[in-house]
């Protein structure tokens, strides 16, 4: 039986992840980390701050990571030095933030990291690759949309959709929304929605003259994420040491 720990347990993600390792053969909840102390399914729920106590105590296999940035730094360089394997799905990173994940995993402990875990959204990231490859001259906007509560923009999601067509084009600079007189040159438009409980939304058109393409991905429940982790988790545990991608548990 493999045990499975969360960081941001109470949240919005820790609890759907919670109740489907309880669903699954072969996981089983054993508790996690939040602000707030508690209990989830009969399992101890820690303060933050008291991280490394947690594993010393419960020994999970896997800790999955659903926090905001800075938090997840420290749970991660804990879950490292604690020698468990890691699932991050956290976003937000900074670059020196990121160094320091890097530096804590590596030669220590398997980890996969991802900045959208569902099945779909990962074969959208393909599309929208061949897209940028094939349309590369084309206006481009991005266009996401979340929940009022979620803390980072543009989402973690959609900084991956501008990574890969980045790369692809070689175009970077970015126009995070417009007022007043503007007239366009070559950057890539991005629009961030906050409200309600949206789960998440994500669009990239790519506009010439009298023709557009988009390509849209909408999730409609969490459940959707929380299925991709679970797959990930179940990949992780006993793997070689080094960070993991979602295309490499998918086998994409």
């Amino acid at each position: 039986m493999t045990k499975i720990a969360i960081c941001g347990a109470l949240g919005r993600m820790g609890t759907t992840i919670a109740h489907l390792i309880n669903e699954a053969d072969g996981l089983t909840f054993v508790g996690g980390v939040d602000i707030r102390d508690g209990s989830l399914l009969g399992q101890p729920v820690y303060p933050s701050t008291e991280i490394r106590t947690f594993l010393q105590e419960m020994k999970p296999d896997v800790l999955i990571d659903f926090t905001i940035a800075h938090a997840a730094v420290e749970n991660i360089i804990a879950g490292a030095e604690a020698g468990t394997a890691l699932v991050v799905g956290t976003t937000g990173f900074t670059p020196e933030q990121r160094s320091k994940i890097d530096e804590a995993i590596a030669g220590s402990v398997p980890a996969v990291i991802s900045s959208n875990y569902s099945v779909g959204m990962n074969i959208f990231w393909r599309l929208v690759r061949e897209a940028a490859q094939r349309l590369g001259d084309y206006d481009i906007e991005v266009i996401e949309a979340h929940h009022r509560y979620k803390k980072d923009a543009p989402s973690g999601t959609a900084r991956t959709i501008l990574e890969i067509i980045g790369e692809e084009t070689g175009r970077t600079e970015c126009l995070y929304g417009r007022e007043g007189m503007t007239e366009r040159k070559d950057e890539i438009g991005v629009h961030v929605i906050r409200g309600g409980d949206i789960v998440g939304d994500h669009t990239v058109l790519f506009a010439a003259n009298n023709e557009t393409i988009e390509l849209s991905h909408r999730a409609y429940d969490r459940a959707v994420f929380a299925h991709g982790v679970i797959r990930a988790a179940r990949f992780v545990t006993g793997k070689t040491p080094g960070i993991y991608s979602m295309d490499d548990v998918l086998g994409l």
